[in-house]
């Protein structure tokens, strides 16, 4: 497999990493960078300096939620399933694109006003400024631009399925990208995509794709899982995007596919799971797509290092934090961090969760209420952060730019 497409660096890191042009005498260099923690069990939101640990806030909600940034680093969305809604916090980091650098601007965190409210709110999936909440108890997506949560007044429009179900709409320019319910039995997984315009009609046939869990976006493609293999997705705002099915390469297990996924940044490739204890590096331009990385003990959670492309991570239930060298396809480091958390038990047991900064990567050990540091340079621990409860989901935002006193 050769190397991975080299993406043009477009996060508010690499703006801010770029500054060596001339600017006003006042202006300073400035990173931030904010941890956002979902307690398991509590339904509470808490927000921490990166840096020191120290709480800025504590936000309650109405239900233990998932959580999620959007591509800007500007807001956090907290999913709360079981409470029936969706509601949104400035993370208080606002980036102003000049072009060749951005400037930063560094607020309080807060609450948004308002919430979008449905039946069972599960997916979320952000794309190009523009959010989709799938509400499986009720088979609609409803959807809303950044920029409208951030004013207090969130413009809803809908995409409807056919019926109640596990879907995931994507929304892709002037058209979105919905699934198809089983059509023998709604509960199961869908069996397909259908890309829909503004108003909802459908364009274009059913692209199938059966037991469809999981997508996610690198670069121009945005890849879906199915049974089958992965729909590739790529196309520009305007037209309806084009779909294509990458069918799994012959030498993968057979009794597995791919259910959850994340995409690369500024390389152009995939990481996904393939049964309980391999991961699958995916190249979509390679005729060689799928390579399998066999993990000695079942996978925890995995992520993209968003700040060193070159890298991943993925916590293993023997309590280490595992580098996986993307270009190579193997584990290059391996850390024992907590102690042993098992994949028996329910699913939603409480278990670690990563999340990687300018210079570290956190991981939460919700047993012990830490958050554990790793130095991402030389891969040894840097520190602990204690954080009241079981700290759970977490996400990192943040950057560096230039802050401007007269600008």
């Amino acid at each position: 497999m050769p190397s991975f497409h080299r993406l043009v660096a477009s996060s508010a890191l690499a703006l801010g990493t770029a500054l060596t042009t001339i600017q006003p005498a006042q202006a300073d260099d400035h990173e931030a960078w904010r941890l956002f923690i979902a307690d398991h069990t509590a339904p509470v939101l808490r927000a921490l300096d990166a840096k020191n640990g120290a709480a800025l806030e504590t936000f309650p909600l109405k239900a233990p939620a998932r959580i999620y940034a959007t591509e800007s680093n500007e807001t956090v969305f907290a999913v709360q399933r079981d409470a029936n809604t969706v509601t949104a916090f400035s993370t208080g980091i606002h980036f102003d694109d000049h072009g060749d650098h951005a400037d930063i601007e560094v607020t309080q965190p807060r609450a948004l006003e308002g919430s979008v409210d449905g039946e069972r709110p599960v997916h979320f999936v952000a794309h190009h400024g523009e959010i989709a909440l799938f509400f499986d108890g009720e088979g609609v997506a409803r959807l809303v631009s950044e920029k409208s949560v951030s004013g207090g007044k969130p413009e809803i429009r809908e995409v409807k399925t056919s019926a109640p179900h596990h879907g995931v709409v994507i929304p892709y320019g002037a058209h979105a990208i919905a699934t198809v319910p089983n059509s023998k039995d709604p509960s199961e997984l869908p069996e397909g995509v259908q890309v829909v315009d503004a108003k909802g009609a459908a364009v274009g046939d059913v692209a199938a794709c059966p037991g469809l869990h999981g997508e996610a976006t690198s670069g121009n493609i945005t890849a879906i899982a199915c049974d089958t293999g992965l729909l590739l997705v790529t196309g520009g705002r305007s037209a309806a995007p084009e779909i294509r099915h990458l069918a799994y390469t012959d030498g993968l297990p057979d009794e597995h596919k791919v259910s959850t996924l994340a995409g690369g940044k500024a390389l152009q490739y995939f990481l996904g799971n393939f049964g309980k204890s391999n991961l699958v590096l995916i190249d979509p331009e390679d005729e060689d797509a799928f390579r399998l990385i066999e993990l000695p003990v079942r996978a925890v959670h995995f992520v993209v290092d968003p700040v060193r492309p070159k890298f991943a991570y993925v916590f293993t239930e023997d309590g280490k934090l595992n580098r996986i060298n993307v270009l190579s396809g193997k584990i290059d480091q391996s850390l024992e961090l907590t102690e042993p958390y098992s994949m028996d038990g329910h699913w939603s047991d409480p278990r670690p969760r990563i999340a990687v900064t300018h210079d570290e990567i956190m991981v939460t050990d919700p047993l012990k209420s830490v958050v554990r540091a790793v130095d991402a340079e030389s891969f040894e621990k840097a520190r602990d952060i204690a954080v009241e409860g079981m700290p759970y989901n977490i996400v990192a935002v943040g950057g560096s730019g230039e802050s401007h006193e007269n600008h």
